[in-house]
């Protein structure tokens, strides 16, 4: 009898937690001697300012055809039997989840491996982007991966537009709070940043 093959992808719309216990229940089978999971969370600090919440956007139909992708990706990699991988956007405050993966396989290390590949590639391909709210003002994050993989991509099309777009804060006393200041230089000068989840 042949195994069932399952892949659960969901982008989750704004207000809705992620329901962990649903999506390793998704994965769960008898023949599966190991799950391995992921889950990316909000922390209340970066850099030394304190965060308020993360703020997540998607283009949903591109977004899941990618996800469903890195899936496809894994299990010709890897020999699992099950792949969930759910985002969650809008607001995710601090503590809580934004992204979460779960795999199943008959050995652990092909378990490990297929998830550890899957958050890899969604935060270097996935087209959902994040914006960290501070105490003190906000700004839009690029995933180092996709920063990482950034340049080679451009080499490969022959891209006129690798520029570096930098936010910077300022500590400004207006009407309008913190503002940003948005900078473009050369692509040989692209720098990676720190990230705050996952």
């Amino acid at each position: 009898m042949a195994s069932e093959v399952k892949t659960l992808v969901e982008i989750l719309e704004e207000n809705n937690p992620i329901d962990l216990g649903k999506y390793i229940n998704y994965v769960s089978a008898p023949q599966a001697g190991a799950i391995a999971t992921f889950s990316g969370t909000t922390r209340d600090t970066f850099q030394g300012k304190v965060v308020v919440e993360l703020r997540y956007e998607a283009y949903v139909p591109m977004a899941i055809r990618q996800i469903k992708s890195i899936c496809s990706s894994a299990r010709s990699s890897w020999n699992i039997h099950s792949i969930a991988v759910v985002h969650r956007l809008g607001s995710v405050p601090v503590g809580e989840t934004s992204v979460f993966i779960a795999v199943s396989a008959v050995h652990r290390v092909d378990a490990l491996d297929a998830c550890k590949y899957a958050i890899d590639e969604l935060k270097a391909s996935v087209p959902i982007w994040k914006k960290e709210v501070y105490a003190n003002g906000e700004v839009w994050k690029e995933n180092s991966e996709f920063i990482e993989r950034r340049p080679e991509l451009s080499k490969a099309n022959g891209s006129c537009c690798a520029k570096k777009v930098e936010l910077k804060m300022q500590a400004t006393t207006g009407c309008c709070g913190s503002k940003s200041k948005v900078t473009e230089e050369g692509a040989s000068q692209i720098s990676t940043s720190d990230k705050n989840s996952e």
